[in-house]
Order: structure tokens, then sequence, then C-alpha cells
């Protein structure tokens, strides 16, 4: 049977941790315990030399030196393929589907406001309570209420004085739980208009535009563009290596280097369930404590983002709440997973309910609204080169998997064999060799959604639609919102 006993152990500890208390008692980080540092990109893939990216090879020397010296994890996964939801997932170390908090940019009105479950803390703010200074430079994307004190001893504008070092505030020998943020894949526009220049651009000629789109030059260049992006976050990334440095810090340091989904000027990656929405680089590095990181390591095991959380806990020192969904990768006795399950919500007005499992071999996904396309209503509209795409879909000239984005209805389940078809083009969901591989994978999400109580099985509160009508008026125009129009 695919189902192996790994699979429903690994359902069990969801059913354990669901049912446990959520009492956290207050620590104290471990003697001489380390800093710890998240360098958090938005919107960027994993273009990077160290993850065999051609292109690129050569022109990201900073994230290949972090490979170099600490250990590559190549298959990580989000728990959501957009911000706030997959930020809103790691900063408590359980799934946002688990807590409520998978709508995007949702409790943002204060009519509409989501309260945390009774004892479950963000990360940050147990860190402060067990000693740690915290900090955080740019963007929070929280989908639930908080006060910054109490997560942030201090929370360092861009611009501000302490910027460039954002853990000078610190108290002497204090250890340091801090985030820093990166523009990512965000910066395509600046290069794109002039506005960031670079010291060598993207050969356009060698990039070569995924199968399943059309091979059209404006979506050469948006792939070319987010090459672009990973050697402009590369070189930020060099700066705070620097920094760190030059502060001494760098040896007891822990940099977990990571994005928060795939690229954003892509159909098939941010907001999308495919690997390119999910898959994200992954790479940690703590200088001089090769026997707890090991230096030039690559790891290929299936690795959730919530892995980030609890990792981050046990390096501290720290024993990691009852409610944590993820585990420490560097654990003497650590199992990997059998499979990874990411979800997609409500993106700004648009309503939408998407699950995935990602096995060793495939990736299901199963779609609950199937009566709007995936391509529905969203930020891109009116974008050039998602508008090219869709005159090209009107005129029948894309590939069968592009067609399906724009499908209505959209197809209720999908499985992709990944060991031979890695860019997903071919929908085995209604293959009779494949049935027994898709139950196996059905099952998988079933027992999953039963044992975590998946919040997004139920409708989004009136008070919840009512903010987001209030915001995007006449672009929501998913059924959903008639009952309080």
């Amino acid at each position: 049977m695919y189902t192996d006993l790994k699979t429903w152990g690994a359902l069990l500890l969801y059913l354990c941790a669901t049912a446990a208390a959520y009492a956290q008692t207050e620590q104290e980080p471990a003697a001489d315990p380390p800093n710890i540092l998240w360098i958090y990109v938005e919107d960027q893939s994993p273009y990077f030399g160290c993850y065999g990216n051609a292109v690129n090879a050569g022109h990201t020397p900073n994230v290949d030196a972090i490979a170099q010296r600490g250990t590559l994890f190549e298959r990580c996964y989000m728990p959501a393929p957009v911000c706030s939801p997959c930020r809103s997932a790691l900063i408590t170390g359980a799934m946002q589907t688990t807590l409520g908090l998978h709508n995007h940019r949702s409790s943002r009105h204060a009519s509409a406001q989501i309260a945390l479950p009774e004892g479950v803390k963000p990360i940050p703010q147990l860190m402060q309570e067990a000693g740690y200074y915290t900090f955080n430079h740019g963007k929070e994307d929280y989908n639930f209420t908080f006060r910054m004190p109490d997560l942030y001893s201090a929370n360092v504008r861009r611009g501000s004085p302490d910027a460039s070092h954002p853990w000078r505030g610190r108290d002497d020998g204090q250890p340091f739980f801090g985030q820093i943020q990166l523009t990512g894949g965000k910066h395509w526009g600046a290069i794109r208009n002039g506005r960031r220049n670079l010291e060598s651009p993207t050969d356009r000629d060698a990039v070569e535009v995924p199968a399943y789109f059309p091979d059209l030059p404006i979506l050469q260049e948006h792939f070319a563009l987010h090459h672009d992006t990973a050697r402009v976050t590369d070189h930020e990334v060099g700066v705070i290596l620097d920094r760190l440095a030059q502060d001494g810090l760098l040896d007891n340091t822990v940099v977990f280097f990571f994005t928060d989904h795939g690229m954003n000027n892509s159909m098939r990656a941010k907001q999308f369930c495919y690997e390119e929405g999910v898959h994200v680089p992954l790479v940690i590095m703590w200088m001089g404590h090769e026997d707890r990181i090991a230096a030039g390591d690559r790891r290929d095991e299936l690795v959730s983002g919530l892995d980030i959380s609890a990792t981050t806990f046990a390096l501290a020192g720290l024993e990691a709440p009852a409610y944590f969904e993820g585990s420490d990768l560097f654990a003497q006795d650590h199992s990997p997973r059998s499979f990874v399950i990411s979800a997609r919500d409500r993106c700004d007005y648009t309503i939408d309910r998407t699950r995935t499992v990602r096995t060793e071999r495939y990736r299901y996904i199963r779609h609950y609204l199937t009566d709007r396309a995936m391509l529905q209503p969203q930020y891109r509209d009116g974008a050039d080169y998602f508008e090219v795409l869709r005159e090209a879909y009107e005129a029948g000239d894309v590939p069968d998997a592009a067609a399906r984005m724009f499908a209505v209805p959209r197809p209720a389940e999908e499985l992709y064999d990944m060991e031979r078809d890695p860019l997903q083009l071919v929908n085995l969901a209604g293959d009779a060799d494949y049935a027994q591989a898709l139950g196996a994978h059905r099952d998988i999400l079933s027992a999953w959604i039963e044992a975590t109580d998946d919040q997004g099985q139920y409708p989004e509160s009136e008070a919840g639609l009512r903010a987001v009508l209030r915001q995007w008026k006449d672009r929501c125009v998913n059924p959903e919102y008639n009952a309080v129009r």
C-alpha cells in the first residue's frame, strides 16, 4: 500500500499536537545561546547557483557561500504560496489553517480582528520572554492582532538610524533573534524600469520559458528579470554578512536564508499550489559549529517551512510549545517527513480554497471551488505579461497546462509524477494506472484536514467578508460576497 506507517505516524503526531494544551511556561535560553537571524526574502524562487540554476551560476556568490558553510535543503515547501498566511504560520510555528489565519491580509480592519487562540504566542514573544533581544527589519504581514512591543524589543524600519545593524540595541552578552526582510522578487519592476542598476544583468538569450507557457519574448523577459532579482538579493545578503562580521557576530549567529514563496511575475508560482508556488530555497549556516550544522551538506528530504520555526527554538536551547507543527531539522533523532501540505485560500478579494500534498514522488492538488478559474480576478490583471498570455489563450495558442489555468470549471483534482514530469504538465488524476496513488493522497489530505480541523473548510466570517468588500469594492465578484453586499 502506498501510504506507509511513517505517513500515518505523522498524522498521529498532528492529532496529538492539536489535542495538547496550549500552555507554555517561560524558559531560559541555554548557556551561551547563539544569535539567530532569519534573512526572509519576498517572492523569490530558488534561482541561485547553489540550487543548480545554470543561468545564475557564479552570479550569487553570497548565498552560495552560505550553502558552502552550512546546510542546504533541496526541497523546502512553504505552508502557503502567498505572503501573509505563510508568514503567520512561520511566526507561530503552526499551520495558518490550524489557527484560522489562512485568508490573505485578514485581521486588517477593526471590525474583523483575529486573535490567536489562548496560549498561542508568536515566536518573537516567546524568544523575548526567554531573554532574547528581538527585532524585525521590514514587514510583519501577520493575520492576527498583536502589540509590537510584545513581539519585538525593537522594530527597526528602513531608513532609521539602527537599520544597518539592528542587533546593536541589545544589552551586552544578550543573544538576539532577528528578522531582516528583503524585497527579493519584487525588485523586478524597479530593474525593468531602470530604477535599479545591475553590475551583471542576466543574459536574456540564456533564459528559457518553461514548457507550461507559450514561448513569447515578454515571458522570457520576465523570467530573466526574476534571475536578475536573485542577483540583487544575493548582493543584499552579502551586505548583511559583512555587517555581522564587522561586529564580530558571524561565528555565533545561526543564519537562516529562505523565502516566503515562489516568484510573483509568473502565473503558476505565487498564489498557486504548484511546485513553483511553494518550493523555496532554505540554507542554514552556523560557522564554527559544524558539529551542529554541517558545512557543505545538501539534504534532499521533504521539509516544511514550519520546520524553520521548530529548528529555531531547538538551536536556542528552548523547548517548543505543544502547538508547533514542525520538527528540529538537526535533532539526533530527526525523522524525515513523508509529506508536506500547503494551502491557498482567499487572496486579497479572490475567494478560493486549494490544498496540496507533496510526497516523495507525487504532487496532489485538490480544488474545492471548481466553479471558478484558477486565474480568476487577481493582482496580475492588466499586467502586460498576463494580458499577452490571456490573448494567446483566447487564440488557442497556449500549452494544455496553461489552458487549464483559464478553464471553467477547473479540475477538482490534479496529480503529477514529479520524477517523470517535474514541470507538472500531465495531470494523472484521471489515469487508471495511478488510481492507487491518487487514492492514497486523497486519504492523506482527508486525514490531515480532520486531524488539524482545517479552518478553511468553514466560510469566512461575515465581518471578514465585509471588510474585504469595503476595501476592494467592485473587484469582489465571487458569489460569497452577495450575502454581505
